[in-house]
């Protein structure tokens, strides 16, 4: 399995890191968690395509994490999609696509009428709703919902991607979450988000401390996320979808390295790690993680 990073942001705006989304890729077939904003042209970054994605999987329905669901559908028309969109997501997500589409529609309309494409199949949507448990089955891959700590939010999930073999586990926004690690025991690898407590300052007009106490409540805190992959024996923690997006990463390291002794990646936006291989690549770099 090999894991890219797309966007490791949040609602923060930031040319550096883009809204959260992964590309996880499994022999022939290409599954996207997570459809934040710039998400499509980091795939084409990652050498892929809307066109070629099997299946997108939202944790939940926060703005961050669907922004850039239209862009993709429309983007994937563009690009010559041959099948419907599959879309799993929480309860919600076929109103909010319904709504979605139905809000585009004129444009959608007067976009077929005047283009004349060869097919417009690109522009359907086949949802699913998932409740726990396994919501796919593919060959040999079955991918698991994991409800998470999210709350306020009602429906909220990670995901779990294994082929019996290898084994990849994404947090999707949750608090300290047993569920979770227990979901993610011995994953290859652990894609999980990071809420640094210590550089989320009040602002004047922007944020007060109850905002960012109330925002913490429902993230995990970077003091606490080498406690979950410790607990869950992850090979390796990819840390993502960061808050804020601008942090001392030396510090951050340390704090993850008082309770977790394996690799950890402090996630970049298009960073890919291979699970067969332990090979980490950004840019020009590649270097080899020492997995046991």
């Amino acid at each position: 399995m090999r894991v890219t990073l797309l966007g490791t942001g949040c609602p923060q705006v930031s040319t550096r890191r883009y809204g959260p989304s992964s590309l996880l890729r499994w022999n022939d077939r290409q599954f996207l968690v997570d459809c934040g904003s710039g998400v499509t042209q980091r795939l084409l970054g990652a050498g892929s395509a809307g066109k070629a994605i099997d299946a997108l999987f939202l944790t939940h329905l926060h703005s961050d994490h669907i922004i850039d669901l239209f862009q993709l559908i429309i983007s994937s028309w563009h690009q010559g999609r041959d099948r419907p969109q599959r879309i799993f997501g929480p309860p919600g997500t076929r109103q909010y696509l319904h709504g979605l589409m139905a809000l585009w529609r004129p444009e959608l309309d007067q976009r077929i009428a005047h283009e004349k494409r060869p097919s417009t199949v690109a522009l359907e949507l086949n949802i699913t709703e998932v409740e726990p448990g396994i919501v796919l089955h593919d060959g040999d891959l079955t991918v698991i919902a994991v409800p998470v700590r999210h709350q306020p939010v009602k429906a909220a999930y990670g995901y779990v991607f294994t082929d019996g073999r290898q084994k990849v586990a994404f947090s999707g926004d949750t608090a300290f979450c047993p569920e979770l690690i227990l979901a993610a025991k011995d994953a290859d690898a652990l894609v999980h988000e990071c809420f640094i407590h210590r550089e989320m300052l009040a602002l004047p007009g922007v944020r007060g401390l109850e905002t960012i106490e109330n925002v913490a409540s429902y993230h995990t805190l970077s003091t606490e996320v080498g406690k979950v992959a410790a607990q869950a024996r992850a090979r390796c923690l990819i840390l993502n979808h960061f808050v804020p997006v601008a942090f001392d990463a030396g510090a951050l390291l340390a704090e993850v390295r008082a309770d977790y002794e394996g690799p950890v990646l402090i996630g970049e936006d298009l960073m890919q790690f291979d699970t067969a291989t332990g090979m980490v690549s950004h840019g020009d770099a590649v270097v080899a993680l020492p997995l046991s």
